[in-house]
């Protein structure tokens, strides 16, 4: 959970809202053919949950009043991973910010299968 002070009070977003809005950011780039588990966690969620739950591959935490994004994806075989996670990164923070008015201070993408 992200919390933040404005003026007019204290706001909290939940891990899966970030989750929804970096998940959807990231799979409507061309080239990503999915996001894939980030770990043993999304492991195990993948077992109880299924394959397809909001935040699979998604983590975001909060350093210094800025947020730091985490993603794993799967990209499409042939396609230059550079200029995807290149796109990724630019969709995605613009998204975060434009929605959310936070600072996003990195995105780290991981490619984890090419399918």
């Amino acid at each position: 959970m992200i919390k933040f002070y404005n003026p007019l009070g204290k706001v909290c977003m939940t891990s899966d809202y970030f989750a929804g809005l970096v998940g959807a950011a990231a799979q409507s780039c061309y080239g990503v053919c999915g996001m894939a588990t980030g770990g043993t966690s999304d492991s195990l969620k993948t077992i109880v949950l299924g394959t397809n739950y909001p935040d699979k591959g998604v983590r975001v935490t909060e350093e210094d009043g800025k947020l730091v994004i985490e993603l794993h994806i799967k990209v499409t075989y042939g396609l230059n991973i550079a200029a995807i996670v290149r796109s990724i990164t630019h969709k995605v923070k613009y998204a975060v910010e434009d929605a959310t008015t936070l600072k996003v201070e990195r995105i780290d993408v991981y490619v984890d299968d090419i399918v």
